[in-house]
């Protein structure tokens, strides 16, 4: 059970969180940062991307200790040391990536590690599914108890997590992007769930990147900056341009549209693009030899879901893409590779390098074929490429050949960048090129990118660092719901035109 120590008989607020601050070996993400909640209010907590509203929904909810600072509920100081302190105390966190078992029916998904139990620990299968008929019903899910979650739909799948949270006498429900992946229809459901569980004494913590949202559903709009505390909206205050102002720091200007000359050679092209989660929104861009080009836009705009397609990974709904003016069919990664388009993925660790091989084997596997006579791989082949291309990316020497799960975040990634560089690459894809590498490693990943532009390669960049996007990019494509909404040239660029292109869509919805 969390320690607790009384603060005061007469505290105006539910939850106070006071002076939080958080630090990542040298990075500080939250600096002496204050969140309050009442009963029964929704409180949006909105930022950019990296602006630290995740990690002190984490700190909240036990998954990461504060380095300095007090949580108060109720008047009482609560020592969180761990996600079921959190519990204890009924804080309950949705994640945007759900957390729920698809082989357990909805029943089981409620209650699991809670289930009532009989004899011999047999779970009581009739008095689960009451139980968990009843909290649907109160929150008037029409979902059947029986269903496998497997077959629900994302927003179904979202209601499950509420009734979960529920099932656990929830008193903080922390939402984290939770309309992300929902329909309209789901999102309205959703909005009658939080207004019934506002009713009932819950309190909510919205974090959103869609302001018509905030508008709809919100008390209060606590906004964050860089890590700190950057200003407050009571319902009446919650507009636009308050909380963009916010968020960027300073006032806005207008956005001027600029558009790219038609005199470069341009080598790549997406018409009339569909993807699979935007069916009905047409992409169209273009590419010129030696250009990068980022595209910025906030979680859920898009911007995966588009290299993706682009690259193989998820199948195009409808249009093409061309390459040096000819159609290219990609149905599959192969696809792409085979025609010089490669993507180094925001999870290098998953999809970007494979940890439990050595550096040499992860450079050269992606065309062991040239490196093979008779069937049989030729190291000396391999040592040599794999020297060229470290010497190259200023990674260490492979004379010692480590496994790759030993180096850095930074030269992992190098890793992930270096298998494609013997393969003449026409477009490479980065999806989040810098995450979780330090100051040093990025300075050199940008040279890496630039030097790659400078052979005449095309670089398309997905980043949620805007800094990074306006600092590496030639030329930004903004997205927003699914589509394109604006295009910056280099000497238009600022945040405040990104961030205002990048709400354009979502404030119509």
């Amino acid at each position: 059970m969390p320690d607790k120590v009384k603060i005061s008989e007469t505290h105006p607020y539910f939850l106070e969180m006071t002076g939080i601050s958080k630090a990542f070996d040298a990075s500080c993400v939250l600096k002496d940062v204050n969140f309050k909640l009442s009963k029964g209010e929704v409180v949006a907590l909105m930022g950019e991307n990296g602006a630290g509203k995740s990690t002190l929904m984490k700190i909240l909810s036990g998954i990461y200790s504060p380095d300095e600072g007090i949580i108060s509920i109720d008047s009482t100081e609560q020592k969180i040391r761990e996600v079921k302190d959190a519990m204890t105390l009924g804080i309950a966190l949705i994640h945007q990536e759900l957390n729920l078992v698809d082989n357990l029916d909805v029943a089981g998904n409620i209650f699991l590690g809670q289930e009532p139990l009989g004899w011999l620990g047999i779970v009581k299968k009739k008095k689960l599914y009451n139980q968990a008929k009843q909290i649907l019903d109160i929150l008037g899910i029409p979902i059947p108890v029986n269903a496998s979650v497997a077959a629900l739909s994302i927003g179904e799948q979202q209601m499950i997590e509420i009734a979960k949270a529920v099932s656990q006498n929830a008193r903080i429900l922390i939402m984290d992007e939770p309309t992300s992946s929902l329909t309209v229809k789901e999102t309205k459901i959703l909005f009658k769930v939080i207004r019934d569980l506002k009713s009932k004494g819950v309190a909510i913590v919205y974090i959103s990147h869609r302001l018509s949202e905030v508008f709809e559903i919100a008390d209060r709009a606590v906004v964050l900056k860089d890590g700190r505390n950057s200003g407050e909206l009571l319902k009446e205050e919650i507009n636009h341009d308050n909380i963009l102002k916010l968020m960027v720091g300073r006032s806005l200007a207008p956005v001027i549209q600029n558009k790219v000359p038609g005199m470069l050679q341009w080598d790549f092209a997406a018409s009339d693009l569909r993807t699979l989660k935007y069916p009905q929104k047409k992409i169209n861009f273009r590419i010129a030899r030696g250009e990068i080009v980022g595209i910025a836009g906030l979680m859920g705009s898009g911007r995966t879901e588009l290299v993706n397609t682009i690259f193989g990974i998820n199948p195009k709904v409808g249009g093409k893409t061309l390459l040096k003016g000819a159609e290219v069919n990609i149905k599959r990664p192969a696809d792409a590779i085979e025609k010089g388009i490669f993507l180094v993925p925001e999870d290098r660790r998953k999809q970007g390098v494979i940890t439990e091989m050595d550096v040499i084997d992860n450079i050269t596997i992606t065309n062991l074929d040239a490196y093979s006579i008779l069937g049989l791989i030729q190291k000396k082949i391999t040592k040599r490429i794999s020297e060229k291309q470290t010497q190259q990316l200023n990674l260490a020497s492979v004379e010692k050949n480590p496994l790759v799960k030993y180096l850095s975040g930074g030269n992992q990634q190098k890793v992930a960048i270096a298998k494609w560089l013997a393969l003449s690459p026409h477009l490479i894809i980065f999806d989040e090129p810098t995450r979780g590498v330090d100051v040093g490693a990025k300075s050199e990943i940008y040279n890496i990118m630039r030097m790659i532009a400078n052979t005449d390669s095309m670089i398309l960049i997905v980043s949620s660092d805007m800094e990074e996007v306006m600092k590496i990019s030639d030329r930004i494509l903004v997205m927003s719901d699914g589509e394109i909404t604006g295009e910056l040239l280099k000497t238009a660029f600022s945040e405040e035109k990104i961030i205002r292109l990048a709400v354009a869509k979502l404030e119509t919805k």
